[in-house]
């Protein structure tokens, strides 16, 4: 040490202890050297220099996110108690304890271990399923039809002990894709109107539909007060005029019916065959499957 502090006396230098040796690479140093630079490390600039900034040699590595660490109000949701919204009212009010102590905070992040009480009530998240049914006719996602039709929940039973629910209605008329799950968010966001997923509907009607008919429909139609944005209506190729094919994002099957309706057409039959991506593709009548991991990913990001 002394001879190394004899040295920078006689050069002038001053002392470099706490700096690398000059002939190794100094990319800290280039960093602060950049002075205005660092600050958009801070800012949105982030976003676009992050890939750089990790490659970086001396750069400190980011704080790891506690494995298993979950949002409270997912964590909710994730039980199926409620939504992610609803459950943030509750958390809000004081309704919502983590190891017996009451937890008001937004953000609040559960650890594995942790014991969430929701309302009175011991939680215990379930994991997502989603299921994919072509429903048959003479099925119905009602309760309240009476015993002469049955409901949709008896062609998924055995699929899942989760406590699933239907994403939409469907009465015993119509057919083709029915979605289910137990994600909240979920059935909640294709529930919505203004969800932007397109879902196409072959509908026989009875009789052909008058081109000028057509047009009007195309143009989109208001309902009840409510504006119909209709994304394709057109004949179906190699069938007689009576048959449709229309495209919109409701997933309300009685706003289809009442498209045709409303220019005085008499609809026999809906057939939902393309719901937000998925398509009946091996997938008979009457019959369920899982979704793919691929077709999850592709359905939170509609």
């Amino acid at each position: 040490m002394n001879n190394k502090e004899g040295n920078n006396k006689k050069s002038g230098a001053r002392p470099t202890s706490s700096r690398p040796s000059s002939n190794k690479p100094k990319p800290a140093m280039q960093k602060r050297a950049q002075g205005p630079k660092k600050a958009k490390i801070n800012t949105k600039v982030a976003e676009v220099v992050t890939d750089k900034v990790e490659k970086k040699p001396n750069q400190a590595p980011k704080r790891p996110k506690v494995k298993d660490e979950i949002r409270l109000n997912k964590y909710i949701a994730n039980s199926g108690a409620c939504s992610r919204r609803d459950a943030d009212i509750y958390i809000t009010s004081g309704n919502v304890k983590v190891n017996g102590i009451p937890v008001v905070e937004m953000g609040y992040m559960v650890k594995p271990g942790d014991v969430v009480n929701f309302d009175g009530s011991v939680l215990t998240p379930e994991k997502k399923v989603y299921i994919l049914l072509n429903k048959p006719k003479n099925f119905t996602t009602a309760l309240d039809e009476g015993q002469e039709y049955r409901n949709v929940m008896e062609l998924v039973r055995g699929s899942t002990n989760a406590k699933i629910g239907a994403i939409g209605r469907m009465d015993k008329n119509t057919t083709g894709l029915l979605l289910f799950t137990n994600d909240t968010d979920m059935i909640r966001k294709f529930t919505l109107p203004s969800q932007k997923s397109s879902k196409i509907y072959q509908v026989s009607l009875d009789k052909n539909l008058k081109f000028e008919d057509l047009e009007k429909i195309n143009k989109g139609l208001t309902l009840d007060g409510h504006r119909v944005f209709v994304e394709d209506v057109s004949y179906i190729e190699g069938e007689a005029k009576s048959e449709i094919g229309l495209k919109l994002r409701s997933s309300n099957v009685k706003v289809v019916r009442s498209i045709f309706e409303h220019f005085s057409y008499d609809v026999l039959r809906i057939d939902r065959v393309a719901f937000a991506g998925l398509t009946k593709k091996n997938l008979p009548r009457g019959n369920w499957r899982m979704l793919t991991d691929q077709e999850i990913i592709n359905l939170k990001n509609v």
